[in-house]
């Protein structure tokens, strides 16, 4: 598992060497980058500014790989996500999942998406013309997180 957060600009292609390198029982690799739109609901995003607590977020974010590791079997996972000031068409995370059989990847790739998106302690402010706001949290998110638990199992066999 490796979980960082940076500031500099993410290399998905560089960090999937790293993770496979070696390695010939990986079957399958699922790679989730996050852009920064330059918009949002038609109105024009200067950029997005994303604070954090860096021990708290890490571990925040290592608990859910934890709880994806004991749900799918996965034989490696990588986090990074970016904090600081990040414009339009710039990354903003990436997690790489990989297991021996693609539905692992895919479910662990998401369900990791969902949480970070829902619990992960990042706070996100957005600029618009000179101007910024501090994003609230969104029922859809939660609700994409919240299927993980509902019925108790996973979802993603559903």
């Amino acid at each position: 598992m490796a979980v960082r957060l940076q500031h500099e600009p993410l290399d998905a292609v560089a960090e999937v060497a790293a993770l496979t390198r070696g390695r010939t029982d990986i079957g399958a690799i699922v790679t989730f980058t996050g852009i920064c739109r330059g918009s949002e609901d038609g109105a024009p995003i200067t950029a997005l500014t994303l604070e954090h607590y860096p021990d708290m977020a890490e571990a925040e974010i290592a608990r859910h790989i934890e709880e994806a590791e004991r749900r799918w079997a996965l034989l490696g996972v990588t986090v990074i996500h970016r904090y600081g000031r990040i414009a339009p068409g710039e990354e903003i995370v990436l997690v790489i999942t990989a297991s021996s059989h693609r539905q692992d990847a895919f479910a662990a790739a998401e369900f990791l998406m969902d949480y970070l998106k829902t619990r992960a302690p990042f706070w996100k402010q957005v600029e618009r013309a000179g101007h910024g706001s501090w994003v609230d949290a969104k029922s859809a998110d939660d609700q994409a997180a919240d299927r993980w638990t509902a019925t108790g199992h996973d979802a993603a066999a559903e």
